[in-house]
């Protein structure tokens, strides 16, 4: 996963103050913005060149997504995409956990079978050992899996509501499958996630996510001051 921020240039057919905006909030969500060494000051000089633009449309951009809580202006040294608290994103995850069990419990009596069996073929072919060689794939697929419970509630605002929770779960999720045993952990979690879905256990899908997603929860908790010393060593 990224950690810094990739812009694709614009061409001059769009309409730049609404294409702009959504270039720079999907690199920002591509960003693992948590990352010890991820570049997080956004410089306009450098992102007006990459999109190649002049920076007035760029500024409205930065400004709508500063609104939207994306980026801060830090006095003196610029514009910075905008990080959480621990305590913030202990309560991101809970809230996450509570919307992705509610979609698993729909998902058993509104998915099709044949979407259900997207599910599968997401983890198919990851063993313990492959995910761990290549880890910022499985990673993807990890978020891909999450997001396709949701897809399959077939409830719109359901899905909405955790989408603007995304950027920060995708970086958090990223983060923090490369520690100790959670690529392990996943693969077993996810099989018995796609189990009870299958076996259109509304009950036993709901909980199993849950519990999933909370123990994410836990670890964060448990880590932060670890992510912190590891975030100063690298300044």
């Amino acid at each position: 996963m990224a950690r810094k921020l990739v812009l694709k240039p614009v061409g001059n057919n769009f309409s730049l103050k609404e294409h702009i905006y959504e270039v720079l909030k999907d690199a920002i969500t591509s960003m693992n913005i948590y990352s010890p060494d991820a570049n997080l000051r956004l410089d306009e000089r450098q992102m007006s060149e990459q999109l190649g633009i002049s920076r007035t449309p760029l500024r409205e951009a930065l400004a709508r997504l500063q609104q939207e809580g994306f980026v801060e202006v830090v006095a003196r040294k610029g514009v910075y995409i905008k990080r959480k608290s621990m305590e913030e994103i202990l309560e991101m995850v809970t809230v996450w956990a509570a919307l992705e069990s509610m979609a698993a419990r729909l998902a058993t009596t509104r998915a099709s079978d044949t979407e259900i069996g997207s599910l599968r073929a997401m983890v198919f072919g990851f063993t313990n050992d492959k995910a761990k060689a290549q880890l910022d794939e499985y990673s993807e697929a990890n978020i891909s899996f999450h997001q396709r419970i949701l897809e399959l509630s077939h409830c719109a605002m359901l899905k909405d509501i955790a989408d603007g929770l995304f950027i920060h779960m995708r970086a958090i999720r990223a983060r923090a499958m490369a520690e100790g045993d959670r690529v392990a952990r996943s693969i077993v979690d996810h099989m018995h996630i796609i189990e009870a879905i299958e076996a259109r256990d509304a009950g036993l899908a709901g909980e199993l996510v849950r519990d999933h997603t909370m123990r994410l929860h836990d670890h964060v908790r448990k880590a932060w001051e670890q992510f912190e010393r590891v975030e100063q060593a690298a300044r």
